[in-house]
């Protein structure tokens, strides 16, 4: 049995998930794929893959080598294309993983675009609000939006985030608006619950003061500016979601005050469906965020995705004009 095949079969499924959809995938039956895994464990004395007929994992040994194969496959397409007339061009399939809100509105319609440019890249998007684990659920990249935790990933910075607080016209006229983000506390204010991805608070920047026990200040030095400090709120309310976009919804509809990026909100306080609040305490804007498990041997279709979305987010037009 051809030792590539077996490479490739072995890339497949694992990338695809399952045996049915890596055979779909290349037009044959399963059992032909599950036959090459097969032989494939038995020539190299070790398990890749725990088969069940629900689901396929890696094991650890599976994912190290997942790794190698995909760079030496992908070194071998572009060894091939190198010496072709058409010269080396993306292929293989490219995963990718967004938060649920940010990546309806700027990640998937630029999918489209992208596998136009470059038609031999097949292109899976997941859109989740938990942090997913990158390295462990086998993603080529992930766009994150927010502070970047320590980690072994490695982090292109595609865009600056801003956030604001906003309300509706209605619920300030009946409840009045914070004049400062310590009045936050005598307002219902629409927060994330404890398991989303936003986990320090809401940011703000505020003269230097008495730190209240309701604050989170940065590090002495860090985030200080023009005698302002940088500090991180957990306003409380009737309501919270792990979904984003429920919490906007219920922003629009009048029950709270929330804090969300600028590219949630724009549009709603152009119309006048949302004002505005705090903005003279605007913390400096955080990072929209490509993140990958590093970059030695970084597949090509992976390096053209960061440099479509680098280029995408870029044009100011992209944002609106605001940037």
């Amino acid at each position: 049995m051809d030792r590539l095949k077996q490479l490739e079969s072995f890339v497949s499924v694992a990338t695809r998930g399952g045996l049915t959809a890596a055979a779909k995938a290349e037009g044959v039956a399963p059992a032909i794929m599950g036959r090459r895994l097969d032989a494939l464990e038995a020539r190299l004395g070790v398990k890749l893959l725990v088969r069940t007929t629900r689901r396929i994992t890696l094991t650890h040994e599976g994912s190290a080598f997942l790794e190698d194969c995909q760079r030496l496959l992908t070194e071998f397409a572009n060894a091939e294309a190198s010496v072709s007339a058409g010269g080396v061009k993306a292929s293989g399939h490219l995963r990718v993983t967004a938060p649920a809100g940010f990546g309806r509105r700027h990640v998937a319609p630029l999918v489209p675009r992208f596998h136009a440019l470059h038609p031999e890249v097949t292109i899976s998007l997941n859109l989740s609000d938990r942090v997913v684990d990158v390295r462990g659920e086998s993603f080529d990249c992930a766009v994150r939006v927010g502070d970047m935790p320590d980690s072994s990933l490695v982090s292109v910075r595609l865009a600056d985030n801003r956030r604001r607080c906003v309300a509706t016209p209605e619920f300030v006229r009946r409840h009045g608006m914070p004049r400062h983000p310590n009045e936050l506390s005598r307002f219902a204010c629409l927060t994330l619950s404890s398991d989303a991805s936003q986990t320090r608070g809401w940011a703000f920047r505020v003269p230097r003061a008495a730190q209240s026990q309701e604050q989170e200040r940065t590090p002495a030095g860090a985030g200080e500016e023009g005698g302002k400090e940088l500090i991180y709120l957990r306003p409380e309310g009737p309501l919270d979601c792990s979904d984003g976009q429920v919490l906007h919804d219920w922003c629009l509809a009048g029950h709270g005050i929330a804090w969300r990026s600028t590219w949630e909100v724009e549009a709603e306080i152009d119309a006048g469906l949302l004002v505005p609040l705090l903005d003279e305490f605007a913390a400096p804007p955080n990072g929209i965020y490509a993140v990958f498990a590093g970059t030695k041997h970084l597949p090509l279709r992976v390096r053209l995705w960061l440099d479509f979305l680098k280029e995408q987010y870029g044009r100011p037009e992209f944002w609106g004009g605001r940037g």
